[in-house]
């Protein structure tokens, strides 16, 4: 049993050059575009000569609501790749690239753990290969030259006051939710007020992971909704001429990014929208390229199912045309311990009751995934203390739910600890018994989208929107933008928008605070209780402890 980091383990990785990972998939020399050895690009060329061949199945990774315990999505999605691998299949993992901001703020990184992890790990949670900084300088070029517009005659008429589109920036910065911008005098604008998003809740992230190719991202990028004139019209981006430079910079960035697994199995990382304040999963054009190179292709969504794989459904797939033939539901004993009402400084002492106490928020995640027709497998994520009586807790209670619990010891021994998972997933997803469907219709009305998702998803009673939210939303309407799916801003600790509410809470309300209409990406923002589009660090920030060893080498980061 290994007590090593996993910055120790991912530095011991027996990388393969990437041109070879490319080749075992059948990408050739010429379509792969290195980034240094062992990370690589993929050429629009190739992407384009694939699209005619079969899709394999698709399996979507999720899990129960995330605890201070930790669940580990992205080690499972890792552990379950390599162990199709494994036992013979070919099979490919596609993830999310992560975000400056949380690395040096809660979380230190995010690419498995343990003997699962997706390499090089360093590269992957700093700069990769630059798309996100690709993405805030093209919204900040269309934040510049709004404001130009406006400077030099404002000749679109637009109001200043309504100018709808905010600043971004890849990094948590509560001091900058609300500015004030352009004071100083007349050489310096119009005052107004404005402030900053973080980059992967911008819209601009989610134009690129639903673009198919880059005359559809550019389509969408002018598709967008800048700001309103005097009479209340929409003034897009493609109005301010902005949409043409802004694909140039994001023409690299709409490439996928080959990495592999420290098994050395295949994995696109790609894109990365905040799954709590956007919608949470990795590009489409990553994912449908990965189905046209593997039988099997792994991708997960973003922290609980009541947000990532709701809006993987409702979203990704409605978007993209696709339809998940099997879901992972990622739960650890630790987590249900803690749903049950357990400290975290107790989680180590057996308690099988409390087990069976957070086993009701399992379960309605069962039930809510299942209700998309798809079928579901729970991988208990195996920690060396989780006791037999534990384990045996939580399989009884998945079986009373009509599914079935596998332990998965991917962490401590790869993919021959995650065989007998992906053995059971790959038997679901080929038997075909999936019959996917989204939660709601594209006709159905915004609001009764918006309730739609609370009453069956959340399991609320109520919506609760003021007048003026619910006559935006009818303006929208009548605009034309009634058809598009909703993607909910939400705490990702609850089923209801109190962040402490654990377990599987019923009676509560959703209180929607603001709704922002995301005309390019194509969905309603719909903002939930107290959550905020620009996360602030915590009292003691990861960056406190990154750092330079005298090796050179990245320290803290796990």
């Amino acid at each position: 049993m290994s007590h090593k980091t996993d910055i120790q383990i991912a530095r011991e990785a027996r990388k393969q050059p990437i041109r070879e990972i490319g080749q075992r998939i059948g990408i050739g020399e010429d379509d792969l575009l290195p980034y240094g050895h062992d990370k690589a690009k993929v050429s629009q060329r190739f992407i384009d000569g694939v699209c005619d061949r079969p899709n394999g199945k698709l399996i979507l990774v999720t899990a129960i609501n995330p605890t201070p315990a930790g669940e580990g999505k992205t080690t499972t999605t890792v552990g379950l790749g390599d162990g199709l691998n494994a036992i013979g299949k070919n099979a490919m993992i596609c993830i999310r690239e992560a975000s400056l901001g949380p690395n040096f703020g809660m979380k230190g990184g995010a690419a498995g753990g343990g003997y699962a992890q997706i390499v090089p790990m360093e590269e992957m949670n700093l700069h990769f290969t630059g798309d996100f900084h690709a993405i805030t300088s093209a919204h900040s070029l269309l934040s510049a030259m709004i404001d130009n517009h406006i400077y030099w005659g404002n000749e679109l008429d637009i109001d200043v006051r309504r100018v709808v589109w905010r600043r971004v920036v890849d990094m948590n910065d509560r001091a900058l939710r609300q500015i004030t911008a352009s004071l100083g005098g007349v050489a310096n604008g119009f005052p107004r007020e404005t402030g900053f998003d973080i980059t992967v809740a911008s819209e601009v992230m989610a134009c690129l992971c639903l673009a198919t190719d880059l005359s559809d991202l550019q389509r969408r990028l002018g598709d967008m909704i800048v700001a309103y004139r005097r009479d209340r019209t929409p003034v897009f981006c493609r109005d301010i001429k902005a949409d043409g430079a802004m694909t140039v910079l994001l023409k690299d960035a709409m490439q996928p990014n080959l990495v592999q697994t420290l098994e050395n199995n295949p994995a696109f990382v790609h894109g990365g929208p905040f799954a709590n304040i956007a919608h949470g999963c990795n590009s489409v054009i990553a994912t449908t390229t990965a189905l046209k190179l593997a039988d099997y292709v792994v991708t997960e969504a973003g922290f609980g199912a009541d947000l990532g794989a709701e809006k993987f459904m409702n979203i990704k797939c409605r978007k993209a045309g696709l339809a998940p033939d099997c879901v992972v539901l990622v739960a650890t004993v630790r987590a249900m311990k803690m749903n049950g009402g357990v400290a975290k400084a107790d989680l180590s002492a057996e308690n099988v009751e409390a087990v069976r106490a957070g086993c009701a928020n399992l379960g309605r995640h069962i039930g809510n995934v299942k209700s998309f027709g798809v079928p579901v497998v729970v991988a208990i994520n195996h920690f060396t203390g989780d006791s037999a009586a534990e384990v045996q807790a939580v399989q009884d209670y998945v079986a009373s739910q009509g599914s079935e619990a596998i332990v998965s010891r991917h962490w401590a021994d790869g993919s021959a600890g995650s065989a007998d998972l992906a053995r059971r997933v790959a038997e679901i997803a080929d038997a075909g018994q999936a019959n996917f469907a989204p939660l709601y219709p594209d006709e159905m009305g915004l609001f009764q989208k918006i309730e739609t998702i609370a009453k069956r998803i959340y399991h609320a009673d109520a919506v609760l929107a003021d007048k003026k939210v619910r006559d935006q939303l009818k303006a929208w309407e009548d605009e034309g933008y009634g058809h598009l799916p909703i993607c909910m801003a939400k705490t990702q600790y609850s089923f209801s928008t109190d962040p402490n509410l654990r377990g599987a809470p019923t009676g509560h309300s959703v209180p929607v605070r603001e709704v922002r209409l995301s005309a390019g990406a194509g969905f309603v923002v719909v903002i939930c209780g107290e959550i905020m589009t620009m996360p602030g660090l915590p009292r003691v920030p990861s960056a406190e402890n990154i750092r330079l060893n005298d090796a050179g080498e990245v320290e803290g980061l796990f």
